[in-house]
């Protein structure tokens, strides 16, 4: 088949980018079409592709890419298939699933989310920017909105990425979609458990953008002076440092091999936001490390809790985003930490592996294409 994968961008590799890797294992000469490329990071990963991009995407562009939203029609629209493709993969979190197609085209929508920004968390970007343009970014995000309903029947299956996201396209879209987890790596779960013995920081690990929530857990760590490594770049970087105090460390981007000797001293993963799915947390349980996480979202469909058996639980879940809930969580973590089981965290984990995402999806993908050929005959 001939198959185009769109992508809403290509700047840091992080969970959507990720998932687009193991798709292009499915559909080895697939075109990539995408608003922005950051080529020197993603070359190697897609060197076997053709990879076309938008008017928007150039050397200035990409530094400021996330605060360019309300351009992204205008990058999507400029996006022009090079050839008839049997099949279009839509990979969704920004505004990939706009791209301009044939009626008779087959497009599948694999969903990371709605768009955050103008769907589920409006709020917590409008409240990351400064008060006195607040009223101005509200009205381009209200417009992105507005412009991403007019794309939404562009899709023939929609697959979305955890039961969570499934039910904001539900409520958004108005639209019903398959769910296949996101993949994780394979070769995760053939690395050496985190066994140290001695294990003194907590660790966080991700993008640093506000709905992330990191600045609870600064917040939180400034006063319990618990140590706290946080993994990750991000817009937040700067604020969130210069708030810290001496025990908590900012690594920024690390390599894997960097990550993993962190894992070595750490206690438990912190997960303080509202995730659509998070891929981070099991390729940390992956090494057999339990993961406190605030208990909403994604997490749920993760986390294992089970307060009469902490040897079947691979987390704690907080209740609330509080200091209070989450030193609450902390402590309780501390008192029964020497029960959980690496092993059994590991082998949670693995259900969510590379291979059963591609199963998954490539039975839904099928069935589709199968349906749309059966309708056309």
């Amino acid at each position: 088949m001939k198959v185009a994968v769109v992508h809403y961008w290509f700047i840091s590799r992080r969970g959507g980018e990720k998932v687009v890797e193991s798709i292009l294992k499915l559909y080895p000469n697939a075109d990539i079409y995408t608003l922005f490329y950051n080529e020197k990071l993603f070359g190697d990963r897609l060197k076997n592709h053709n990879v076309y991009t938008s008017i928007l995407d150039h050397r200035l562009t990409r530094k400021y890419y996330q605060k360019l939203f309300a351009l992204y029609p205008v990058g999507i629209g400029s996006l022009k298939l090079k050839k008839k493709y049997d099949l279009v993969i839509s990979s969704e979190s920004g505004p990939a699933k706009g791209i301009k197609l044939d009626q008779e085209t087959p497009h599948v929508c694999y969903v990371h989310s709605p768009m955050r920004y103008c769907w589920s968390h409006m709020d917590v970007y409008l409240h990351s920017v400064n008060y006195f343009i607040r009223p101005i970014v509200r009205f381009f995000l209200k417009k992105l909105r507005t412009w991403d309903k007019t794309t939404i029947d562009n899709v023939g299956l929609y697959i979305a990425n955890s039961e969570n996201v499934a039910n904001r396209v539900n409520v958004f879209y108005n639209k019903v979609s398959k769910v296949v987890y996101p993949p994780i790596n394979e070769t995760l779960f053939n690395q050496p458990l985190s066994q140290q013995t001695i294990k003194d920081t907590y660790l966080s690990f991700g993008a640093l953008v506000p709905y992330k929530r990191i600045d609870l857990l600064v917040d939180t760590f400034n006063k319990n002076g618990k140590k706290l490594v946080i993994i990750g770049e991000g817009p937040e970087k700067k604020k969130l440092e210069k708030r810290a105090r001496r025990n908590i460390e900012f690594k920024g981007n690390l390599k894997w091999n960097e990550i993993e000797k962190e894992f070595n001293k750490t206690r438990a993963l912190l997960f303080p936001g509202e995730e659509d799915f998070g891929m981070i947390p099991l390729e940390v349980m992956a090494y057999g490390i339990p993961v406190i996480a605030y208990k909403k979202g994604g997490a749920l469909e993760t986390v294992l809790e089970n307060k009469n058996d902490v040897s079947k639980s691979t987390g704690i879940f907080f209740e609330t985003q509080s200091e209070i809930a989450l030193n609450n969580a902390i402590h309780s973590f501390e008192e029964v930490e020497t029960t959980f089981n690496a092993q059994y965290i590991r082998e949670h984990a693995a259900q969510f592996s590379e291979k059963v995402f591609l199963d998954k999806f490539s039975v839904y993908v099928n069935r589709f294409m199968q349906g749309n050929k059966n309708g056309k005959n």
